[in-house]
């Protein structure tokens, strides 16, 4: 009976050496302040971020990832947040650059804050969606996740999917899954856009602006900087004996429950969407037409 059991510890211990699971709660194992400390305040687990009329502020990981899932907890800025923006994004580096992200536009107190996504492959953006919540995000933490495989971005708001990026590469639809990407967040001042197109500025009277964080997870392919992309690459896709969860075939797809969160999400909750703004792109983008093909 022994015997087998230390088999077991040692599959188990193996597997996740393989897996290269990484997953802590606490923010300095994960991260680091990228742009104005003296704006940082630590409580306990709570990180809490601060925007002026001096800085907003800035984190960032310590390491890059390719493939699996980024999550943190927020609590929005309360009270009047117009002007301000507070960003949780996973980026690659350089001219053709990959990103996934979140951007939460403030709004004058009592008014719906904004969610906005979007995803740029090999330096491209332009693929804004808005939506509004169905609660209140400053009055308590929710969970924002991206997961991230070889066949799907899906961005998620406690667990409910609201944004799914699909790869379409058999389309001649470029996919991000050659760049190792970094995972960051900052608060910052955007009066110029954020709210209602830039009317409604920013009321310094107001300030400090605090957004809070809590439930840092990463649990993602770590790629050393010294490793070529292309190794990277190799290292983080499942091959043989070496299988990663997140390209498990349940989650190349989502699941028929998720279909219909995100349908739901669509429905009730999404204000502009840069697949149907014919103002903006007068041809319809060749990714639009697919991905509405896979819904109806």
């Amino acid at each position: 009976m022994a015997v087998s059991v230390f088999k077991m510890v040692g599959f188990f211990v193996g597997f996740f050496l393989i897996v290269g699971l990484v997953s802590s709660a606490k923010f300095d194992e994960l991260f680091q302040p990228s742009w104005a400390l003296d704006h940082f305040a630590y409580e306990g687990e709570l990180l809490r971020l601060k925007l002026d009329n001096y800085s907003g502020a800035g984190f960032q990981s310590k390491s890059k990832y390719m493939f699996g899932k980024v999550t943190v907890q927020i609590k929005l800025v309360e009270g009047d947040s117009a002007g301000t923006v507070t960003a949780f994004y996973m980026s690659s580096e350089g001219p053709y650059h990959n990103e996934f992200d979140f951007e939460f536009l403030g709004n004058t107190t009592g008014e719906p804050y904004l969610v906005q996504t979007n995803v740029f492959v090999n330096g491209v953006g332009n693929k804004e969606q808005r939506l509004n919540l169905w609660f209140d995000p400053t009055k308590d933490f929710h969970s924002y996740s991206l997961l991230w495989n070889q066949r799907q971005v899906v961005f998620l708001v406690d667990e409910t999917p609201i944004r799914l990026h699909t790869n379409m590469e058999n389309k001649g639809i470029p996919f991000p899954k050659d760049q190792a990407m970094g995972v960051y967040s900052s608060i910052w001042n955007a009066d110029d856009w954020a709210t209602q197109g830039g009317r409604v500025k920013t009321d310094w009277s107001h300030a400090p602006f605090v957004a809070s964080y809590k439930g840092f997870e990463i649990d993602a392919c770590e790629c050393p900087v010294s490793v070529a992309a292309v190794d990277n690459a190799k290292k983080c896709s499942s091959s043989g004996e070496k299988r990663y969860w997140w390209d498990e075939p349940t989650l190349s797809e989502l699941s028929a429950h998720q279909s219909h969160q995100l349908l739901w999400v669509k429905a009730n909750h999404m204000v502009y969407d840069y697949c149907s703004d014919t103002a903006r792109f007068p041809v319809t983008p060749l990714e639009c037409l697919h991905h509405s093909h896979r819904h109806h």
